[in-house]
């Protein structure tokens, strides 16, 4: 449908052009003035809009205007008028609102690309203006210009549903910060150096990835991962670019250049998407390129060919075979109407953008259209455990005292870790906060290669370790039925118990697995470098089909080709050893919180709040997205080929092949927008 129409049609030429432009524009202008451009883009696109509406509204008021000179001639102008004066009267609304696609059309002839929509539209218009003056033919100048008014109506839902599609994403520029302060002074992002100190006021975006060196705050991360629940840092904490700070002042020391960061690497990915055709788009525009001059041809072989035949067969005067060419004239004029395939190569593209949308409004970055039809095919999701299904941080589990209460157990493995950088210490400590401010003085701190750690805590020697530094010092050790690390405590020489240590399971992984299961997916499995026990625990709390544990990245690898033989597989993995499974599975998808770089480039979808659970969603979305694409191409095809054969056989008016153009499309175009509801 004309302008926005050719907008999607020409966007697999067109888009490399634009991105091009973009990195020059990135590399030429000033941060400010890309806001300025997109708020520009907005702005004009609202007024095109408004624009469009009151240009309908006057041609409605025109043709109404138009319809009662014809038929009460003599209470509004006191004399009929003949066939060339009402050509006249209907050619003022018929120009107001066609001009554009008449334009469009005599381009698109003098580009060589004259079998595209306004060219349909054009020929059959203007034919219905001109069928009158032919012998014994009835004059169709209503329809004429109401052919064109609806094609306007139809483009101005189009231009709607587009404008909502491209907020749904644009919603990720408010993202993009404006500035940083540095030293005092307000800088661009783009030009604040790696390790620089930056200040990030209340109700201000963080603008560079980077780690809290003063302050605490709450930070509003719905943006980006689609999670309401702000998120408190303390000293030490990471931070990510696009996140707003809510209530403290921070100063962070930055860890990546702009361009690098998480805020620059999610706009370049959503802006990207649109390159990435999905076969259903490929398929659409391939077949519109055929289908198209073939109409065209047909249109014509079904004007001319059967009055021929009535002519030589019937010996009909020239006046006489002029009478018999009217009625084919129209049927032909029909099938052009009908014919158009703006609803296919319109509402396609437009569900998918939608879907890619609506997925990122959940946090879920789908990288192309292309990766929501893979999505959809998924029938084996296969996941890394350490970070993706559990958190990758160690934590105490269970306390088993023996010779001493838990929390003294607790208090002095504690104290003994207080200097250790082993993900161990880190977990014991997390586990007694309190141990830095309750004035035990730890002395004599030795830690001990393959054992683990002896220190004096107040006038006690303390031993935390394994079994072999139990052994050592001669403590009677007993063993546990837990599966995770067991770390052993012996106070002067006597066992006093032992603590679990383990990599605790995500919230939402379970969840996860029972949504996949729901969803259909036939096989769930879990790749791990860890151990076979601590993996066939996981395996069997969280209900999953097989597991395959103590595997190297290139193991993985392994394990991905040959369950790929069979099944369109998800690999979900967050770590830079993930990266060669994600580019080897179907469609890669990689936690973006908390993964790693690697991973995310990796990656075909980027969960960004680091949820198993979102896997299910993001499946569930593309499923949706492709069932709705589907919808259209089956109710387009379907009420075209039914109104094509009423048009041939002479059954179908211009009314119902205006509706099988453009009302079709509406429809579709409107079915698509469901897209945007993730």
């Amino acid at each position: 449908m004309a302008h926005l129409h050719e907008h999607h049609h020409d966007e697999c030429c067109s888009h490399e052009h634009h991105h091009d432009h973009h990195h020059d524009h990135e590399a030429h202008e000033s941060h400010g003035h890309h806001h300025e451009h997109e708020g520009h883009e907005h702005h004009h696109h609202e007024h095109s809009l408004k624009k469009q509406l009151w240009l309908i509204i006057t041609t409605v008021i025109l043709l109404i205007l138009a319809v009662l000179i014809e038929h009460y001639p003599l209470s509004i102008i006191h004399y009929p008028l003949n066939k060339w004066q009402l050509l006249l009267v209907y050619l003022v609304p018929y120009l107001l609102i066609g001009h554009e696609t008449l334009h469009e059309a005599w381009e698109g002839i003098t580009h060589g690309d004259a079998f595209n929509e306004h060219f349909l539209m054009s020929v059959a218009t203007i034919g219905a203006l001109l069928i009158g003056f032919l012998p014994g033919a009835e004059t169709q100048y209503p329809e004429a210009v109401f052919v064109m008014l609806f094609f306007q109506v139809g483009e101005l839902f189009e231009g709607y549903a587009e404008g909502k599609s491209r907020d749904s994403i644009a919603h990720l520029m408010d993202i993009r910060p404006d500035i940083a302060h540095v030293d005092g002074k307000d800088l661009s992002p783009e030009d604040v150096a790696v390790g620089s100190v930056i200040v990030v006021k209340p109700g201000e975006k963080v603008p560079l990835d980077g780690v809290v060196v003063e302050g605490t705050s709450a930070l509003n991360t719905v943006a980006l991962t689609g999670e309401s629940l702000p998120r408190v840092v303390n000293v030490g904490d990471e931070v990510i670019s696009g996140c707003v700070n809510l209530s403290g002042v921070l100063r962070v020391r930055t860890t990546k250049a702009f361009g690098e960061s998480t805020v620059s690497k999610i706009i370049s990915l959503v802006e990207h998407a649109g390159e990435r055709k999905s076969q259903s788009e490929t398929f659409i525009t391939r077949f519109a390129r055929i289908y198209t001059p073939i109409v065209v041809f047909a249109a014509l072989a079904l004007a001319v060919i059967p009055p021929c035949i009535s002519f030589i067969i019937y010996h009909l005067s020239f006046s006489e075979a002029l009478s018999a060419f009217a009625p084919w004239l129209y049927r032909a004029l029909m099938f052009l109407v009908v014919s158009c395939p703006c609803a296919l190569v319109i509402s396609v593209p437009l569900t998918f953008f939608g879907g890619i949308g609506g997925a990122s409004r959940k946090g879920i970055l789908v990288k192309g259209a292309n990766y929501m039809d893979v999505l959809a095919k998924v029938d084996t999701v296969v996941f890394d455990k350490t970070g993706t299904l559990t958190y990758g941080q160690f934590a105490v589990e269970a306390l088993h005292p023996d010779a001493c209460d838990e929390h003294e157990l607790l208090h002095l493995a504690a104290h003994v870790e207080h200097f250790s950088t082993h993900p161990i210490g880190a977990a014991l400590r997390d586990a007694f906060p309190d141990e830095a401010t309750d004035g035990c003085v730890v002395s004599n701190v030795e830690e001990i290669a393959g054992h683990g750690i002896r220190a004096k805590v107040g006038d006690k020697i303390i031993c935390v370790g394994n079994t072999k530094m139990m052994d050592a010092v001669g403590a009677k050790w007993r063993d546990c039925h837990h599966i995770g690390t067991i770390i052993h405590v012996a106070i002067d020489g006597e066992y006093a118990g032992h603590i679990v240590i383990n990599d605790q399971i995500k919230s939402d992984s379970a969840e996860a697995v029972a949504d996949l299961k729901s969803l259909g997916v036939a096989r769930i499995v879990m790749l791990t470098g860890d151990r076979k026990e601590v993996a066939d625990h996981v395996a069997k709390e969280l209900g999953l089909s097989e597991y395959h544990a103590e595997l190297l990245p290139a193991d993985k690898v392994a394990s991905i080709e040959q369950l790929s033989r069979k099944s369109t597989i998800a690999f979900v993995g967050d770590g830079i050893n993930d990266a060669p499974v994600l580019a080897r599975a179907d469609v890669g998808i990689a936690m973006g919180g908390l993964g790693s770089d690697a991973a995310i480039e990796a990656a075909d979808v980027v969960l960004m709040d680091d949820k198993p659970s979102k896997v299910a969603l993001a499946i569930r979305i593309a499923c949706r997205t492709l069932g709705i694409a589907r919808q259209n191409v089956a109710f387009a095809i379907g009420v075209k080929v039914a109104v094509l054969i009423l048009a041939a056989v002479g059954i179908a008016t211009m009314w119902l092949a205006v509706f099988a153009d453009v009302g079709v499309t509406v429809l579709a175009v409107l079915n698509a927008m469901r897209a945007l509801r993730a």
